[in-house]
């Protein structure tokens, strides 16, 4: 099967590593990829947004599945576009329709769609530019912490938690007036749940579905879960907390009544549901759901699966999803991300990376990197993520942190407490 993969991260290097075991994988293409997906297939300079351009190259390489990585062409529809096209209707594409999208893609879509199954979630109220004064008074009537979410996407940066009253009001004049640009031209402002969060990711051909390993990752640029948010700074799987009574509730009261009202819409939905939960005194609530494999998760979640990942995905357009059993690795995997310096916020690309020939008992999963001129170099925000094995998370987690003192570059950051909390 020749396969093209899309996107350019640390998650889409966990994918372009674990596709290229499968014996069923002949060739695969990387759209438009980075320093570390060129190991496992052919580098291709495409945008992932230009459907178009995307699907011209699917019949120029004969591609017969499209695996899409990141949430911004699912949302803007390019399952629709493969299946409303007649030379690209043959072409398998993993993710949702834009219908499904808009599970990501609208934090209020996401709420009403919750609301429809009763699937427990904080209490909500949305607002736009022209209900500010009401969204300002309903702030007064809430008590501090206040949560305001960005309704579109903003690159996981759209959660704002407030810990006053003024704070907030600040915080939704700004988000409305265009902080997070069209993302936040409407904001959900919704209860403080106070509680440890985890991440379960649900492979689902919108019939049958399967659980992969489950997650914790670590958001907060800070130590301590300080400072802003990020994309991911880190992360374990399994988090020791979630045990088999926690997956059962979350089985029972959010997976099984998110697909049937998957079904109830009619949504065509072949590809990962990623719901982010928090265990508030011991009970599942949906902070959000997203309609595609987390990062830095990925990075943990594939090492730990067994199962063949190119059989796991054809099983989604061949009806055989609900034949296969998953199979995990019982050892914990923890990953530790190097971002660069100013990160989040204003940081500079280009830097020599050196030191990653040193790494050992660690799998090294380029994100911001790229080839220059005969050395490897950053060119993102988060650059490089350490994924390693260990009896325990915290063994895991102290083999991740000793390579990544070994790989170098200026303005290197990581955070050294992942799993602080657990």
């Amino acid at each position: 099967m020749r396969i093209l993969l899309l996107g350019s991260g640390g998650r889409e290097h966990a994918f372009a590593w674990k596709i290229s075991q499968s014996p069923l994988c002949d060739e695969l293409f990387i759209a438009p990829g980075n320093a570390g997906t060129s190991q496992h297939g052919r580098n291709v300079k495409l945008n992932p947004n230009d459907f178009k351009e995307i699907g011209s190259y699917c019949l120029f390489r004969k591609i017969e599945m499209v695996v899409v990585g990141p949430e911004d062409p699912l949302v803007r529809g390019i399952v629709d576009h493969f299946k409303n096209n007649a030379n690209l209707q043959h072409i398998k594409v993993v993710g949702p329709s834009q219908e499904g999208a808009k599970l990501e893609g609208s934090k209020a879509y996401g709420k009403v769609f919750m609301a429809a199954q009763n699937i427990p979630t904080a209490a909500y109220k949305e607002f736009t530019p022209e209900s500010l004064q009401e969204g300002l008074d309903y702030i007064s009537m809430q008590t501090p912490p206040i949560v305001l979410k960005a309704d579109g996407l903003a690159a996981g940066k759209g959660v704002v938690i407030s810990p006053s009253i003024e704070e907030a009001k600040e915080e939704l004049q700004q988000m409305l007036s265009g902080k997070f640009g069209a993302a936040s031209e409407k904001v959900v402002i919704e209860q403080f749940l106070s509680g440890i969060e985890f991440s379960v990711f649900v492979l689902t051909d919108g019939k049958d579905y399967k659980v992969l390993p489950i997650a914790k990752d670590y958001k907060k640029i800070g130590e301590a879960d300080t400072g802003l948010n990020t994309g991911g700074m880190g992360a374990i799987s399994p988090p020791p907390f979630v045990d088999d009574e926690m997956m059962q509730k979350v089985d029972e009261r959010i997976i099984q009544p998110t697909m049937i009202e998957i079904q109830s819409r009619g949504i065509d939905y072949k590809g990962f549901i990623f719901i982010g939960l928090i265990s508030v005194d011991n009970e599942p609530y949906v902070i959000e759901y997203n309609c595609r494999m987390g990062d830095p998760e990925t990075e943990v979640v594939l090492p730990r699966l067994k199962n063949d990942l190119v059989e796991l995905l054809d099983s989604l357009f061949n009806g055989k999803l609900d034949d296969i059993s998953i199979q995990l690795e019982p050892q914990t995997t923890a990953t530790v991300m190097l971002v660069s310096g100013g990160y989040p916020e204003k940081y500079e690309k280009g830097k020599v990376m050196t030191g990653i020939e040193s790494v050992e008992n660690s799998i090294v999963f380029h994100a911001g990197t790229k080839n220059s001129e005969g050395n490897l170099v950053t060119n993102g925000g988060r650059v490089m993520a350490l994924t390693s094995f260990g009896d325990d998370f915290k063994t895991a987690v102290a083999q991740s942190l000793e390579n990544a003192e070994k790989v170098n570059f200026e303005g290197k950051y990581f955070r050294k407490d992942i799993g602080f909390d657990l």
